[in-house]
């Protein structure tokens, strides 16, 4: 019997700020994605604990892999990079 395909919700999605034992999975985020190196500070989007995606809080720069689906990852990075933003830089709803 074949393997039936993971929905999106079945996935479990972690945000964090990445660290300096980061550096490994950002060098490979933007090596798959044909990026340069994201700026720091930076966060990283994991998808069932492996580094799927990650942000520039410096520029707002992502790099993604491009073998997996990551759009929600990408948004909930964006949705966190936004509320770590003071209030004054917000742009207006």
């Amino acid at each position: 019997m074949p393997e039936a395909r993971r929905m999106p919700s079945d996935v479990t999605y972690t945000i964090r700020p990445a660290t300096d034992e980061d550096a490994w999975a950002l060098r490979w985020l933007v090596a798959l994605d044909s990026q340069r190196q994201l700026a720091r500070p930076a966060l990283i989007g994991e998808m069932d604990g492996v580094p799927a995606a990650a942000l520039s809080l410096a520029d707002g720069r992502v790099a993604a892999d491009p073998f997996r689906t990551t759009l929600a990852v990408r948004q909930l990075l964006r949705a966190r990079a936004s509320a770590l933003r003071p209030l004054s830089k917000r742009r207006p709803s």
